[in-house]
């Protein structure tokens, strides 16, 4: 089965940065099949497609306090596993595996950079928004790694509640 995202165009909604009070909220679990739901999935994904080097967007980081992210990983240069473009609602990590430590960085933490340790191979459970069908996705490396992010924003963390210690927070690069 595929969890390919086919829904509607959305619109491109503006990004919130740290320290907004929705970025350290657990969102609300959703009903996946609500329009309103199907629409935000959308925006993620349209907002996602946008924003240079974004591989990730979940519904905190555009200001709304629910569990809806979107994640495409197709074409960067650490993805080895690719399920393309997709959205989950109400997504539960089952299995985590591979601990490894890599460098994260956040659209809403535009300014820096962290080293995180994260499983490099994931089970979760999630439901498709529209249908509100049960996926189980396994994946591992930068695509494990993009779904953590992702929960975890959806759960109230950013990577930098993650870090081991400011020695692991880096400015980011800039290039223009």
């Amino acid at each position: 089965m595929s969890v390919q995202w086919t829904g509607p165009e959305g619109r491109v909604r503006p990004v919130v940065t740290a320290p907004a009070n929705v970025l350290s909220s657990i969102g609300q679990e959703v009903d996946p099949t609500d329009p309103e739901i199907v629409a935000l999935a959308a925006d993620l994904v349209s907002t996602m497609r946008v924003s240079p080097g974004c591989v990730g967007l979940a519904a905190p980081q555009v200001g709304v306090g629910v569990q809806v992210f979107c994640v495409d990983v197709t074409g960067h240069p650490k993805a080895v596993t690719t399920n393309g473009t997709f959205v989950l609602c109400n997504a539960k990590i089952i299995e985590a595996s591979r601990w490894r430590p890599g460098r994260e960085g956040c659209m809403s933490v535009p300014d820096l950079t962290g080293d995180v340790k994260r499983a490099a191979r994931v089970v979760v459970e999630a439901l498709l928004p529209g249908t509100g069908e049960p996926v189980t996705i396994t994946t591992d490396a930068f695509e494990a790694r993009a779904l953590q992010h992702e929960i975890d924003h959806c759960g109230g963390r950013l990577f930098l509640d993650r870090v081991a210690g400011a020695h692991a927070i880096y400015q980011r690069k800039v290039y223009l």
